[in-house]
């Protein structure tokens, strides 16, 4: 069963150690490090954004703490008061790995457990990272509520002492997941790593669907495989031509989404090798 939640995405902060630059609105693989979290929760019933508003992929709810630049104790609570389900996800911006699987399992292992009052994710080393957790809004509204007394307000309280209190549970998700950037060489580091053999065409049809609005998905394999029958059988022009025809025509088809491309796909390649048969003579 799918949990209902509320995202929470902390965008604030100075990024001293980023020279003051806006950190949320730095790109890594053509997306913003915001939208590249925000890819990583659609589902939430409400996403809040705790920052300077700014465009976002998808539509967000925009709050600051008081006083700005308060720390993320501070952040949080602004945050939180937006909010409305019981359960929510709470997430910095800066997390260019982040995704719906780590999401996921942060949700199910709230779930699972109903003593539980937070899930936090916990990297390689150990490190809880409270940032990259799922919370029950209630013992999490509390905890608040206490700090604040406590401290006479929340600026520039230490996270640590928020997650204190809370029965957690600690879901492994390695280093990857909660690799933050804070550094230029953060950056470069993400950069790098997304263009590497194994996950460079993921990235591109993600940042490609993004940038298009579509969340159509599709059997990347059976397109590759297009564009080598187009451009083997045909020309080599014929490849990106070919498949931009079957996109063109899956979207004329209209309802069935997914199954439109594979069937339009499936004409396409027949076609290249009846012209390829002609050529050699088995036509």
């Amino acid at each position: 069963m799918t949990t209902a939640y509320d995202a929470v995405v902390l965008a604030g902060g100075a990024a001293e150690r980023l020279g003051g630059a806006d950190k949320p609105a730095v790109r890594v693989g053509g997306r913003t490090l915001l939208d590249r979290v925000l890819a990583a929760c659609p589902d939430a019933g409400r996403t809040v954004v705790v920052g300077d508003p700014r465009p976002t992929g998808r539509p967000v709810r925009w709050t600051r703490e008081e006083p700005p630049g308060g720390g993320p104790v501070a952040a949080l609570d602004a945050g939180v008061r937006e909010t409305g389900a019981a359960v929510l996800l709470v997430l910095s911006a800066d997390l260019p790995f982040l995704d719906g699987t780590t999401v996921r399992s942060l949700l199910g292992a709230l779930a699972e457990e109903p003593g539980t009052e937070a899930a936090l994710l916990v990297d390689d080393g150990g490190w809880d990272q409270p940032l990259v957790a799922a919370y029950r809004a209630g013992p999490l509204r509390r905890e608040l509520l206490r700090l604040a007394d406590e401290r006479h307000g929340l600026a520039h309280v230490p996270l640590r002492h928020l997650t204190r209190a809370l029965r957690v549970t600690r879901v492994p998700g390695g280093s990857l997941a909660s690799f933050d950037c804070d550094t230029w060489e953060d950056i470069a580091t993400a950069r790098a790593r997304i263009r590497e053999h194994g996950t460079v065409l993921d990235e591109w049809i993600t940042a490609v669907k993004d940038e298009l609005g579509i969340e159509l998905d599709v059997d990347t394999g059976v397109l590759l495989d297009l564009a080598r029958d187009a451009a083997h059988n045909v020309a080599r022009p014929a490849a990106p031509l070919t498949t931009f025809l079957v996109g063109y025509a899956a979207a004329r088809a209209g309802e069935n989404g997914p199954e439109a491309v594979a069937e339009a796909a499936r004409k396409a390649v027949a076609l290249a090798l009846r012209w390829e048969s002609e050529q050699d003579g088995t036509g």
